[in-house]
């Protein structure tokens, strides 16, 4: 193969960088460690600034830029990281940029991006409308268009997150990190490798945009369809030419993970690391669930981002307990006279479950005219306990049905 990176380039990228990065934590895992037998650390790109590592590579290009080049200003299209990344760099930089958004994206990275003095341009209804619209405008002003992750320069201040492992974390054995365009998998492979570790260099996609896995059986960058996931900042449906070159000689495997095991994976870094984390920012803790086999301790979890709108965070956090058995949305007919409703929360109070929401319901079409129906949102404190639940609704002869 011949390298269009090398570890030489991640090494002056990470000198650029040096005064512009954040040094972010690299935290041990107790509750991972007990799963895999061995000791397990996450590496906290969530509080990067911007709240990211995509901050690495946008600065790296942007500052190897002309003079001349950054005089006419730089364009980028993304829904969030990438965006941000590319305000703030260009930002330090002395540089115009303008910012080509989906139509609905979340507002805190819209407002996040424009904080960071970009100009923000709704261009089309997907990131792909956008990239579309992004390279146009570039081509019309003269401006430079700023790849999210198929550049050598975006490839080299990715890897600089390589080197900083290194030297954190020496004995590692499995390195795990999201891929999504490949950016960062390439970088870390060309640093990490190219460096002489002989450990494993895990990548991770979502089941429902998984790109490389069948890129690399067919031997080229292929496209394929991408189905909604809540990892929507690794939902790319072609690898990049220069990171599908790079991932197929440096990164050892590259694995999918279920929705499911993205929810899980954000519950536990919210509770067990106190870390807020983006569902793909998570997919490297999903990976450890879902392929503890693959795994050699010590191993290093890239947590790779932590911008996630409130609103989508409220619905995957309970996405993720009833994951893990520990939400439960029951629907309980019972008889519509007075104390019945008391009598019913009286034995759910005895056994201990937690009642976050009650709607009773007396008239509907379903229902007999003596009958009630009270949809019932309850927290239990796993499976087990849930069964425990039910089991006592049944034996006092309530009909239950699951919502």
């Amino acid at each position: 193969m011949t390298q269009s990176v090398s570890v030489d380039d991640v090494r002056a990228a990470a000198e650029a960088l040096r005064p512009v990065l954040v040094r972010t934590p690299l935290l041990h895992s107790r509750h991972l460690s007990e799963l895999v037998g061995g000791p397990v650390y996450l590496k906290c790109e969530n509080v990067q600034r911007t709240g990211s590592y995509k901050i690495r590579g946008a600065f790296t290009r942007i500052s190897r830029l002309t003079e001349e080049e950054r005089a006419r200003g730089v364009v980028a299209a993304s829904a969030g990281n990438h965006a941000q990344g590319v305000a703030l760099a260009a930002s330090l930089l002395g540089c115009k940029a303008t910012i080509f958004m989906p139509q609905g994206a979340p507002l805190p990275k819209v407002e996040a991006t424009r904080a960071y003095g970009a100009d923000i341009v709704f261009g089309g209804e997907t990131v792909d409308a956008c990239l579309s619209s992004a390279r146009a405008h570039a081509d019309e002003r003269g401006a430079v268009f700023i790849h999210p992750f198929d550049h050598p320069d975006i490839v080299a201040g990715q890897g600089t997150l390589g080197l900083e492992l290194l030297e954190e974390c020496p004995d590692a054995k499995t390195v795990v990190a999201a891929v999504g365009g490949g950016g960062l998998a390439s970088g870390l492979g060309v640093a990490l490798k190219g460096s002489g570790w002989d450990g494993t260099l895990l990548g991770v996609q979502a089941k429902r945009a998984a790109a490389f896995p069948a890129s690399l059986a067919a031997g080229r960058p292929v496209s394929v369809a991408i189905s909604p996931t809540m990892a929507d900042g690794i939902a790319v449906g072609r690898p990049g030419d220069l990171t599908y070159e790079l991932v197929s000689h440096f990164v050892d495997s590259v694995v999918t993970v279920s929705e499911e095991s993205l929810s899980r994976a954000m519950l536990l870094s919210l509770e067990r690391a106190k870390q807020v984390v983006e569902p793909a920012g998570a997919a490297s803790i999903a990976a450890i669930l879902e392929h503890t086999y693959a795994m050699r301790p010590p191993i290093v979890a890239v947590l790779s981002g932590g911008n996630i709108d409130p609103v989508l965070l409220a619905k995957v956090v309970r996405h993720g307990l009833v994951t893990a058995g520990r939400y439960l949305v029951v629907r309980v007919r019972l008889t519509d006279r007075p104390g019945a409703l008391v009598r019913l929360l009286s034995e759910l109070a005895e056994v201990g479950v937690n009642v976050l929401d009650v709607t009773h319901e007396r008239v509907a079409a379903r229902l007999h005219l003596e009958d009630a129906e009270v949809v019932l949102h309850l927290e239990t404190r796993g499976p087990e306990h849930t069964q425990e639940v039910l089991s006592r609704l049944r034996r006092q002869a309530y009909t239950v049905k699951f919502s």
